[in-house]
């Protein structure tokens, strides 16, 4: 009776340290699923940023790539703008200077026809370079409006008096208007007399 009662007290010690030994297992277990869980949401964060950093470096090249393409476009126009305004300038001040030349004071009255011609010549070349070089300018200038060239052909050299075509015939019309009545009431006069 004591052997079985020495084999049950040392059956039942032999499950409670089994007991304590698997619960010892079972709570180191989970501690390595805790640290396990914990390494895998670093992980998933690790990935979640190295996206992010894929997505942003991928957007930013890309932006960075156009952007660059444009102010070498920008870049190129402004410069071949500035060569043009740098000619421009100089083909004005070269003009300048020829008209500030003339000096009607100085001029020989026996060749006066002559040097008059040659002045409005001048005059005439001058405006001429004028209006194409307001011309090439306002082609290529996107914002021609903000700082303009004056108009080449000032109120004292206009031809048609800053009207337009339309304007000038309705000024036409409206001038001749009385003669085309004049004209039919006559025709209908003779014909009305023709017929008597």
């Amino acid at each position: 009776m004591l052997d079985l009662s020495e084999e049950e007290a040392l059956s039942a010690e032999h499950l409670d340290s089994q007991m304590q030994k698997a619960q010892e297992q079972l709570l180191q277990l989970k501690r390595q699923q805790e640290l396990i869980e914990k390494q895998k949401r670093e992980l998933e964060e690790l990935s979640r940023r190295q996206e992010e950093l894929e997505r942003g470096r991928t957007e930013m090249t890309d932006k960075l790539t156009r952007s660059l393409v444009v102010l070498e476009r920008e870049t190129y126009n402004a410069q071949k703008r500035l060569e043009q305004l740098r000619a421009t300038r100089e083909s004005f001040g070269q003009h300048l200077e020829l008209i500030e030349a003339i000096d009607p004071k100085n001029w020989d009255s026996a060749d006066l026809h002559k040097e008059l011609s040659r002045a409005l010549s001048t005059v005439d070349d001058a405006r001429t370079e004028y209006a194409e070089q307001r011309s090439r300018l306002q082609a290529t200038d996107q914002n021609a409006g903000e700082a303009s060239l004056p108009d080449a052909v000032g109120d004292s050299y206009s031809v048609n008096g800053g009207r337009s075509f339309s304007q000038w015939l309705q000024i036409g019309i409206a001038l001749t208007l009385p003669l085309i009545i004049f004209g039919v009431i006559a025709l209908a006069v003779f014909f009305w007399m023709a017929s008597r």
